[in-house]
């Protein structure tokens, strides 16, 4: 049996915001909005290149989770596949007002990255 993630799922608190963030910032493609009227749910499946995919999704009543760090997910790490795009995107996202936390650097692990904060509070970890 062969094994693969499908996709990664993550509520917030402005949908539309959201969506835009990966759109402009990582190239994401969102599908059509999917609206559940019984529950209030609404979701975009964010499609990249080399078929990762991301659902954004929001619903009524949502509260905010435990502030960082935290038990349960840390952070997501999108490739951009290269420094210069890592370089380049860190100082796009600065430029246009978003915190950036570490970096670009190189890890004690090797990896090439800058981690940045989402319009939502989450982690993104930008890699080669």
């Amino acid at each position: 049996m062969a094994i693969s993630i499908n996709h990664v799922a993550v509520y917030v608190a402005d949908l539309e915001r959201a969506r835009r963030f990966y759109e402009t910032y990582f190239a994401a493609r969102a599908g059509d909005e999917y609206h559940d009227p019984r529950t209030g749910l609404r979701t975009y499946f964010l499609s990249f290149d080399g078929g990762v995919r991301l659902e954004l999704m929001t619903r009524p009543g949502l509260s905010a989770s435990a502030p960082q760090p935290a038990h349960g997910w840390n952070h997501l790490a999108l490739s951009v596949g290269s420094t210069t795009a890592v370089d380049e995107l860190t100082a796009r996202l600065r430029h246009d007002g978003f915190e950036i936390l570490s970096g670009p650097r190189t890890t004690g692990d090797g990896y090439y990255e800058s981690v940045a904060v989402d319009p939502e509070g989450n982690l993104i970890e930008i890699t080669v």
